[in-house]
């Protein structure tokens, strides 16, 4: 893979505690482990089929100070981040991390003008062999912005990163409208409700049955906050929060006639409320 610029080519897991995280998204996601900390930093990568996915990191503590909590960070591939992070204050956004030279390539994290959180990076090291737009389990397969008023940030990101509307029909009264980067449709965007506290991204890893990553997440001490939830194309969808309370996404298939026993959930997602069982019934004979 070259660094695909526009398009998000690395992903960042920031939590208060490395080794249960880390134990968690190997169960729930299928990822292997390799440590890849340097005299500097405590650093995890998390693998897919041997070809590194992401990173783990501790969130730091002078973050944990200003109330940072447990999150995953997306980071978009440019051509020079030093001059990419000066354009952000022209285009009203925030610097979160001045650019740096770290392990990963020369990094800026910032904040699009509502406040969602993303970083850039120049010069990746890691992930470079992964094909991009892949739908392999353990692949990140879709990137989702719930912003605080959707109508009004896309001008940000097609001016920064080059995105491009995808949606059909660019129809004001859409609620969801999907966008691509590097030529390729990776995402959508939507208004998130009053009862989401800020805005932010969600990053959706792919597994291969929705209903058994469910129980895996039940299982594991996180939570389901929405799902599942049956898209066109035979695909499900979950939304959730690891025990350490950083927010996450799955997707893929569902196989309902599979063994299994009963997964108790209580959903508050974008406003909307739900308490349910989802029940897998064994196959009869």
């Amino acid at each position: 893979m070259i660094d695909r610029v526009g398009g998000f080519v690395w992903y960042e897991l920031l939590t208060t505690d490395r080794r249960s995280a880390a134990a968690f998204y190997a169960e729930i996601v299928g990822w292997t482990t390799k440590d890849a900390s340097t005299a500097e930093l405590a650093y995890t990568l998390l693998n897919a089929a041997d070809a590194p996915v992401a990173g783990l990191m501790a969130l730091p503590e002078e973050g944990v100070r200003m109330g940072a909590t447990p999150r995953w960070l997306g980071y978009v591939a440019v051509d020079d981040v030093d001059a990419k992070a000066a354009h952000i204050g022209l285009l009203g956004g925030a610097i979160l991390v001045s650019p740096t030279d770290s392990n990963i390539g020369r990094i800026a994290v910032v904040a699009d003008p509502q406040g969602a959180t993303f970083a850039l990076v120049t010069g990746l090291t890691y992930g470079r062999s992964q094909p991009g737009g892949s739908d392999e389990p353990g692949r990140v397969g879709w990137h989702e912005l719930l912003a605080a008023d959707r109508s009004r940030i896309f001008a940000f990101y097609g001016e920064l990163l080059g995105w491009q509307q995808a949606s059909p029909e660019n129809d004001p009264a859409s609620v969801y409208e999907l966008f691509s980067a590097a030529g390729r449709t990776v995402g959508g965007m939507l208004t998130k409700l009053p009862s989401v506290p800020h805005a932010c991204w969600l990053h959706y890893f792919n597994v291969d049955d929705v209903g058994a990553a469910a129980r895996r997440v039940h299982a594991g001490g996180g939570r389901i906050l929405q799902g599942p939830i049956e898209l066109p194309d035979d695909c499900w969808i979950l939304r959730c929060v690891d025990p350490q309370g950083g927010l996450f996404a799955l997707q893929g298939t569902w196989d309902q006639k599979s063994s299994a026993p009963e997964v108790s959930w209580s959903a508050s997602w974008d406003g909307m409320t739900s308490k349910g069982r989802m029940v897998l019934r064994k196959p009869k004979r």
